[in-house]
């Protein structure tokens, strides 16, 4: 039986909290969390996770229970192209916030001397990208924005707590 990448990915054991996928509870346990989230890493700052959510196929998500208009949003199709977009921006974070970017802030952001990789960063890309055979993708920014835009955001599905910090109406069965 073949592995799939994220399996992979697992196994390699490499400390990626440098670049924003660190260990942490399979779960979430967020008020924000999908019902039937499995996290893949987390952020190390305000309860960022990303995760699979079960009935989405290998479609990575990002979670940030900080944000008052959008908690949950889609980031890639896939693991593989999940970590082609950190190979090309560095770090999830520059991902995880295009939702609120235009093209340029993101461009500002990736250019900005403090956001580039560092040594550690550094070695744990270039382990993904041999390992993986994976290079950067070209345009990051664009493909997360292609992919929220076809996402039916109405399909996922939360706790009632989500429901009442938000003051809206679950939805129907």
């Amino acid at each position: 039986m073949r592995m799939n990448i994220y399996e992979q990915f697992q196994k390699r054991r490499l400390d990626t909290g440098w670049i924003g996928l660190g260990k942490g509870p399979a779960r979430g346990g967020y008020f924000c969390t999908p019902i039937g989230a499995k996290v893949i890493g987390w952020e190390g700052v305000g309860g960022i996770h990303y995760c699979f959510v079960k009935g989405f196929g290998e479609t990575v998500f990002a979670v940030n229970p900080e944000n008052v208009d959008q908690n949950v949003y889609p980031l890639a199709e896939d693991f593989a192209g999940f970590l082609r977009m950190i190979l090309f921006a560095g770090h999830a974070a520059a991902l995880e916030q295009i939702i609120w970017w235009d093209e340029g802030q993101s461009r500002a952001y990736l250019a900005a001397p403090e956001n580039r990789p560092g040594p550690e960063q550094r070695a744990v890309l270039d382990a993904l990208a041999e390992t993986f055979g994976l290079s950067p993708m070209e345009n990051a920014f664009a493909e997360v924005r292609r992919v929220q835009a076809a996402f039916d955001y109405s399909r996922l599905r939360f706790q009632p707590e989500y429901y009442d910090c938000k003051g809206i109406d679950p939805p129907g069965p």
